[in-house]
């Protein structure tokens, strides 16, 4: 699974640094998928090998600008270039409003359907063709939601050794063997696939959060979960400062909650432009993203990530994560 992330600022962009944007995309596949479009997402896409015309869903956490504002625009474009798919979008209720309304009021003609499936009854989505969803709503001051993304089926894997003891030489057989099939040898021995596929390996699961000021919230979400994408807006002594109003989460608290949850990858995101350096003491007050990830990395020994707009992430078959180099 690849993850690249197309927005990675909280509220307002920065220089280097839109508004929050992920990508989503199976290994091998032509579509993908979206979790949320703030403002100029579209001009993010540009700098990458994504298609609007391959976008399969779009995933929006909740109805804040700078998780959305970026949608008509992006669904505007695809249309001039020629879609002719349907679009399933799910997210809050009001996004089809906010998505009429503007194409009301601009008189946006789309050559593609618009399909809506509301995010608050909470329901699973099964009809995509490689990940089953299910939204887990969150605390924000929005209703806001995240989304864990699950493999619907795994690859086979043969018994090579097996095979090699039993001298059945590599060769068509043994596709036909990984696909459960049975086939019949030169030397008259049948052989029945069940018999030489090792057990299957557990599918991937990936949780992206969207704004959220409780991480306990996705306790049942995160079990068996692979890597939890989640925002980290502030440090602990600016949310202090800050107050609780905008109910936005610290490092250190996503980072004691992926602790606890055991969770083997986390991906840090959302940071607010006050941390704009990359390296101690940097601009801005001496605030800088290294705060974050110092904070995080005293409550959380697993594989710790700050995401960077364009970063790459690939979530392997073993369920493990890796940076990818950035770029296109």
């Amino acid at each position: 699974m690849e993850l690249l992330f197309l927005g990675t600022s909280s509220g307002t962009p920065t220089k280097t640094r839109n508004v929050s944007a992920l990508a989503i995309r199976s290994e091998g596949a032509r579509h993908w998928y979206l979790v949320d479009c703030g403002e100029g997402t579209q001009h993010r896409i540009l700098h990458t090998r994504l298609s609007l015309t391959g976008l399969r869903a779009v995933f929006i956490t909740h109805m804040h600008g700078d998780h959305c504002y970026g949608l008509p625009g992006l669904l505007a474009s695809a249309g001039m270039l020629n879609r002719t798919e349907p679009l399933l979008i799910m997210g809050p209720g009001a996004l089809q409003r906010f998505i009429a309304g503007v194409m009301e009021t601009t008189q946006l003609r789309l050559p593609y359907a618009l399909e809506f499936v509301e995010v608050e009854d909470l329901a699973p989505l099964s009809r995509l063709p490689d990940l089953a969803v299910q939204p887990v709503a969150l605390s924000h001051r929005l209703p806001s939601y995240a989304y864990s993304f699950t493999e619907k089926s795994v690859e086979n894997r043969l018994d090579v050794a097996r095979l090699e003891r039993e001298g059945v030489a590599r060769g068509p057989h043994w596709g036909l063997l990984q696909q459960g099939g049975e086939v019949t040898l030169a030397d008259g021995r049948v052989l029945r696939g069940a018999d030489y596929l090792l057990p299957a390996r557990r599918p991937r699961k990936l949780v992206v959060g969207g704004d959220n000021d409780t991480p306990a919230l996705l306790r049942d979400a995160v079990r068996d979960a692979d890597v939890l994408v989640h925002e980290a807006t502030y440090t602990e002594d600016m949310l202090a400062r800050v107050g609780p109003g905008p109910q936005h989460s610290s490092a250190a608290r996503v980072a004691r909650f992926a602790a606890e949850a055991g969770i083997a990858g986390l991906v840090l995101t959302h940071f607010s432009p006050r941390y704009q350096g990359q390296e101690r003491g940097e601009r801005n007050g001496g605030l800088s993203v290294a705060d974050i990830a110092d904070e995080a990395r005293r409550f959380y020994p697993g594989r710790l990530f700050l995401a960077n707009d364009l970063d790459r992430f690939i979530l392997d078959r073993e369920g493990h994560l890796a940076t990818d180099p950035p770029g296109p």
